[in-house]
């Protein structure tokens, strides 16, 4: 059997994690962000087996952060037969993804704002006689 030294979340990751599902990531995007943070790189596979996710959602919220070009990924071939591992590791700082969901929020909470004011100026032109 072989050993190998395996990272774990502590508890101020799963509040980081917690922070960054409030802001809108996936649960499972803000897990392996908070894995590859405190790591240089990391396979798949060591993502599953310290976060605790299935491989599936390792592989969703891989695509996910890929589409946002936040993680860079390589392929290394395996000794003997196999696929080859994929490994990940963080492309921009954890700033910069703060920044894209700080922005986000920003647009989003402008455009709610932005439609209650034309709601208030158009409630104000209806006459009362049409509201009863």
């Amino acid at each position: 059997m072989k050993d190998s030294e395996v990272k774990v979340l502590d508890e101020n990751d799963y509040i980081f994690i917690k922070a960054l599902n409030n802001l809108g990531m996936s649960r499972n995007a803000a897990t392996t962000m908070a894995y590859l943070m405190n790591v240089d790189e990391a396979s798949s596979r060591e993502i599953e087996i310290s976060t605790g996710l299935r491989q599936p959602e390792v592989s969703l919220a891989m695509r996910l952060m890929c589409n946002h070009s936040w993680v860079n990924m390589r392929s290394e071939k395996k000794p003997g037969k196999g696929r080859p591992m994929k490994i990940y590791s963080l492309a921009v700082s954890v700033e910069e993804i703060i920044s894209y969901y700080e922005d986000r929020i920003y647009k989003e909470s402008q455009a709610t704002i932005s439609a209650i004011k034309k709601l208030k100026v158009m409630s104000k032109q209806v006459p009362l006689t049409s509201l009863k």
